[in-house]
């Protein structure tokens, strides 16, 4: 049966008419931010000087008062229900790592058999979900239900819609009723106030004070795969756990390289077109879209935006993609590796941090020697990155990114920072006791009179750096596809918090005088102690791991592993310090963190064993019986030509199958005994002997739609 499916999914695939998928064009100016009540919005909804105070606490992290919230609610509402909206919610971010909503209907009975449509401040402010059915790492019992959800006003309200209708959206907070965060949002807007806090006293201290919060700023690089829907229904691994957990690289995949920036077809731009418009309707910035690397995986990029609001735009962009790509036949598949042998996901986090004015603090100049400000912070950059490399590897560490992090595709485990050419002569500058020097920007000249001189940067990019200067912010590119930006920098955030904070209380020490003195001492000894964690050459090479070694870096392969960083003294005592996360709240982390990445190997587990014994053994044994039958055949009427094929066909098949049959009873044995490393070596040799079969078994027999299949017809 699962046979019939692939072949009818390739043939309804083959007879699809692309000149229906293409959509009408749109002004952009018209529809962006049509659904979202952004300050845009409330500047015509609602009064003076109640906008006045609300943009005073978006824009610069004012109190905001609690006599406004009623004003708000009300006009929040009216624009909600313009808009079709019939029922509101809170929607928030648990520690599932996807976000999380309970709706309510805008209506109240009136009495008299209608109703009348409230939505008041006290329901626009606070919600109560049932905080015991989330994750909470042993903060919430089974008995303890209650829970708070808190807006949060720095992030719009948006209209989610459906064929059916549409709900008011609330980005909130979500905490237990003893005040513990439970969510991903509390701790990054925590992490934004401190690292703001330590900023300005940096900049005061150069005489640089201003009115408002210094502004982390984040640039999410999202990747996906797009596969037909059909054949991924057909698929139980690809249903149940994202990823493909049986499957051959086809002869042609990725290694000529045809598919990176290449045309995109017809079926996948329609699908785009749609995701940019759902994207822009919601003031989501969507800026760049291209084919990636692997076949069928592309990306999409959004502009820069205040860290919060960027978390929350790239949460929304995921879900996004998969329901407008549903809408088209296909499935978005975002976990970090989807399929074996080829390129896997990433979602590259592109951090910056700016003055309350907005000035980048990370643009080097013209001349980013003479840029004190500049330099100050990137060195508070070096030496928190190096203190915490390890908790910054723990961030990113889940059971999908294992299979990522140090292939060829993706940042090594090890973190360490690569600078480029101009940045890493000026380090090196400030080590012997000053810089007083910059490496000057040149041209390109392609050698064609009609084309114009190129302005050429002054360093390379490194594509092998899990943490990369690229010309006014740093490059993070070992988060997870399906991850929350929030963890990341969470940790970034604190971690230069702390940097900064000592910095500054230095330099407030300071005489006038001495000013200068004391930054150039502050910044070489930043360099001597914490250089080692810089480098600019090849994280892919074994050299690099030997060396990596020598320095003293941290190279935590594997999530068990790297996890137990966040439970350290000295993470524990830095979240404290900064009133980001209470020991308490580390712990419960650690907890649902460990017994999600055990759960989804149990659950992989699990789909390996029912998908060999009930999907590919039986059709290997069917073979083999053919088989048998054949040879027995051939030889009761005397023909040898054809045995010789038929006979080794047969052995092939059957090594295979028993080879599958004796993994898979040592997978079920380390299932029931919950040994999660055990799981993992089995599963890999239950795989290793289907994937065997799967070239030996005839085609036609073959249940599971093949890579060949899923990466190349759409």
């Amino acid at each position: 049966m699962s046979s019939i499916i692939r072949k009818n999914a390739v043939a309804s695939i083959a007879a699809r008419n692309p000149d229906l998928e293409f959509t009408e064009s749109v002004n952009i100016g018209d529809i962006y931010g049509e659904n979202a009540f952004t300050l845009k919005t409330m500047k015509k909804v609602l009064p003076k000087a109640i906008y006045k105070k609300l943009s005073a606490t978006i824009r610069k992290g004012k109190i905001l008062e609690n006599d406004i919230a009623d004003v708000v609610a009300g006009a929040m509402k009216n624009w909600a229900i313009a808009k079709g909206a019939t029922h509101y919610t809170h929607w928030f971010q648990p520690l599932t790592g996807s976000t999380a909503e309970k709706h309510d209907s805008f209506i109240d009975p009136d009495g008299e058999g209608g109703v009348i449509l409230n939505f008041s401040g006290k329901e626009l402010v606070q919600g109560e979900p049932d905080a015991s059915s989330f994750p909470s790492g042993g903060i919430r019992a089974t008995f303890e239900a209650r829970g708070y959800t808190a807006w949060d006003p720095t992030s719009p309200a948006f209209i989610k819609r459906s064929r059916a209708g549409a709900t008011l959206c609330i980005p909130t907070a979500f905490c237990s009723y003893t005040g513990e965060a439970l969510d991903k949002k509390t701790p990054l807007l925590r992490s934004m106030q401190a690292i703001s806090k330590q900023a300005k006293r940096v900049l005061a201290c150069f005489g640089k004070d201003s009115d408002g919060m210094a502004l982390t700023t984040l640039g999410a690089e999202q990747e996906y795969f797009l596969v037909d829907k059909e054949l991924s229904l057909a698929r139980p691994d690809l249903i149940q756990a994202g990823r493909t957990l049986f499957g051959n690289v086809p002869a042609k995949h990725q290694q000529m390289d045809d598919h990176y920036f290449g045309a995109i077809k017809s079926r996948i731009i329609a699908c785009m077109e749609e995701v940019d418009k759902e994207l822009w309707k919601l003031a989501i910035p969507a800026k760049t879209r291209h084919n990636e690397v692997a076949p069928a995986e592309f990306e999409i990029a959004c502009v820069y935006e205040t860290l919060n609001l960027a978390t929350d735009h790239n949460m929304m962009v995921m879900e996004i993609l998969r329901a407008v790509a549903d809408r088209h036949g296909l499935v978005a598949l975002l976990h970090e590796k989807p399929f074996a042998g080829i390129n896997g996901n990433g979602k590259h986090n592109n951090w910056s941090i700016a003055t309350p004015k907005g000035k980048n603090l990370l643009e080097p100049g013209k001349t980013p020697h003479e840029n004190a400000i500049f330099l100050t912070f990137i060195c508070a950059i070096i030496k928190a990155v190096d203190t915490y490399a390890d908790l910054l590897r723990a961030t990113v560490a889940t059971a999908g990114n294992d299979h990522r992090l140090g292939a060829n595709e993706a940042p090594p485990a090890i973190v360490s920072i690569f600078l480029g050419e101009q940045l890493t002569d000026i380090i090196n500058q400030i080590e012997k006791g000053g810089a007083k020097s910059s490496k000057s920007q040149d041209v390109l000249n392609i050698g064609v009179d009609s084309m114009p001189e190129l302005p050429k940067d002054v360093t390379d990019r490194n594509r092998t750096s899990p943490f990369a200067f690229t010309g006014n912010k740093f490059e993070f590119r070992a988060v997870g596809s399906q991850q929350s930006c929030s963890g990341p920098n969470v940790v970034l955030n604190t971690a230069i918090s702390e940097v900064l904070d000592e910095i500054a209380t230095k330099l407030e020490k300071a005489k006038k005088a001495d000013f200068n003195k004391t930054l150039q001492k502050i910044l070489s000894d930043i360099v001597k102690k914490h250089k080692k964690v810089l480098f600019n050459g090849d994280g892919y090479t074994e050299e690099w791991l030997i060396e990596a070694k020598k320095r003293g870096l941290p190279n935590l392969e594997k999530t068990p592993e790297a996890l137990k960083a966040l439970i350290s003294k000295k993470s524990i005592d830095l979240f404290g310090k900064y009133n980001i996360l209470s020991k308490v709240e580390v712990l419960s982390r650690y907890e649902v963190y460990k017994e999600q990445y055990d759960m989804i190997i149990d659950v992989e587990a699990k789909l390996t064993s029912d998908i060999a014994k009930t999907m590919l053994l039986p059709v290997a044994l069917e073979q083999l019986t053919e088989l048998a039958d054949t040879v027995a055949s051939l030889t009761d009427i005397g023909v040898k030509a054809g045995q010789a094929a038929a006979k080794a066909k047969l052995t092939k098949i059957g090594k295979y199958a028993d080879e599958a049959t004796k993994a898979i009873a040592l997978l079920d044995k380390a299932i029931v005994a919950g040994k999660t490393s055990d799981m993992i070596k089995y599963m890999d040799a239950v795989r290793a002997a289907c994937d065997g079969l799967e070239i030996e078994v005839d085609d036609e027999k073959w249940p599971l739609p093949k890579y060949s299949e899923l990466l190349f017809a759409y």
